[in-house]
């Protein structure tokens, strides 16, 4: 019995009781929220993921909630504008439809009046793209290059030129094969070299122009180009250039009356 009551005693003081456990917790929490530093980490993080509860609440709302209301908005709104003058009637219904098809047919037929119906160039001098049709079909497409919008100034300020191509419908005034390039008073300027007499042999050049020339009048050509790896800037002193190729196209497509539009 003693021996028990001996080790009973040894076990009862090697462990804590539940008042102990209580007590140590107690304290501990008390050194917790007596300690201003752990205090205050507590309170800025909980800042930090206010913050970004904000933040993320900030952009959903406008990138996601926004939209989608005024989608929805604008696809009611836009239904009750299409049927509004319509009528629950089958008779109401066709009639806007018919007339809907007519107006179509108006804009197709005035469409069809406007285009040539003979073979077409279209030079695009913003994208120095250039798009060839026949018989109202897309049969070619590409770069090209157009003016570079360059103005040269003679050395004592006389005369000027500004190398921009003209915009507007024109028609092929006439087709050479293997063309000579008259320069002109702007190509000596250009160059630093004195301006000769209007028919001196320096003013005649070939192989400068490629294999085709397409003459626009007033001076522009469609033309080729020794400088193919330019084709697609805007490089030009006004005359519109091509690929090889593509030149070839469409002087072979192109005839003589032929419309250009350049826009």
């Amino acid at each position: 019995m003693k021996q028990e009551e001996e080790n009973g005693t040894g076990n009862h003081q090697g462990s804590f009781s539940e008042s102990e456990m209580v007590q140590m917790i107690t304290r501990f929490f008390r050194a917790v929220l007596n300690n201003r530093i752990i205090i205050n980490t507590f309170r800025t993080i909980a800042k930090i993921l206010f913050v970004i509860f904000i933040v993320i609440f900030f952009f959903s709302f406008f990138f996601y909630i926004v939209p989608f209301v005024q989608d929805n908005g604008s696809k009611h709104y836009k239904t009750k504008t299409v049927f509004k003058n319509i009528s629950s009637s089958k008779s109401e219904y066709r009639r806007v439809v018919n007339s809907i098809k007519n107006e179509v047919n108006k804009l197709s037929m005035r469409y069809r009046l406007l285009t040539p119906g003979q073979s077409y160039l279209v030079i695009n001098t913003v994208d120095n793209r250039f798009t060839l049709f026949r018989n109202r079909k897309l049969i070619r497409e590409g770069f090209c290059s157009s003016g570079s919008y360059i103005r040269l100034v003679t050395p004592e300020g006389s005369r000027e030129w500004i190398f921009r191509t003209p915009k507007g419908i024109f028609r092929i005034q006439q087709k050479v094969v293997k063309p000579m390039w008259i320069k002109p008073d702007w190509a000596f300027i250009e160059e630093g070299l004195p301006v000769p007499p209007p028919n001196h042999e320096s003013r005649y050049e070939r192989g400068v122009l490629g294999d085709y020339a397409l003459s626009l009048g007033d001076g522009y050509l469609i033309h080729g180009t020794l400088y193919q790896r330019f084709i697609g800037m805007p490089v030009t002193h006004g005359c519109i250039r091509l690929g090889d190729q593509d030149l070839e196209e469409v002087f072979k497509t192109l005839n003589v009356g032929s419309k250009v539009f350049i826009f």
